[in-house]
């Protein structure tokens, strides 16, 4: 059983973060012009419900028993791909992990220095 353990361990965890990340999406978009903020409150909502469906399953994988567990598996994966799948094409956002992601965000004023400059 340890390995179910960490297996839940491991799907609560990446769940948490695309969870995070939807938040500081909703975020941004209250900063957004008007017509942006509807097109990101309507991805949000959709990758929402595809949230609690996989956290559903996720729910159903604890409680699975040894004969099911496999197959239990399978399928959390398929939900949990489909679910990164369809929050990094909804956003557009490049399926590079989140510390490689947050090590190439580079701060503007470097830009902005730069072609005041010139």
């Amino acid at each position: 059983m340890p390995q179910k353990i960490e297996y839940i361990t491991k799907m609560e965890h990446q769940l948490e973060k695309l969870n995070l990340k939807m938040t500081e999406l909703a975020t941004e978009a209250q900063a957004a012009k008007e017509e942006a903020r509807e097109a990101y409150k309507e991805k949000v909502a959709k990758l929402r419900q595809q949230s609690k469906v996989t956290i559903a399953k996720l729910e159903e994988l604890k409680t699975a028993n040894e004969d099911s567990w496999t197959t239990m598996v399978t399928d959390m994966e398929k939900m949990h791909d489909s679910f990164t799948h369809s929050f990094f094409s909804l956003f557009q956002i490049p399926t590079t992990s989140w510390s490689e992601a947050a090590a190439e965000k580079k701060p503007q004023t470097e830009h902005s220095a730069a072609v005041k400059k010139s």
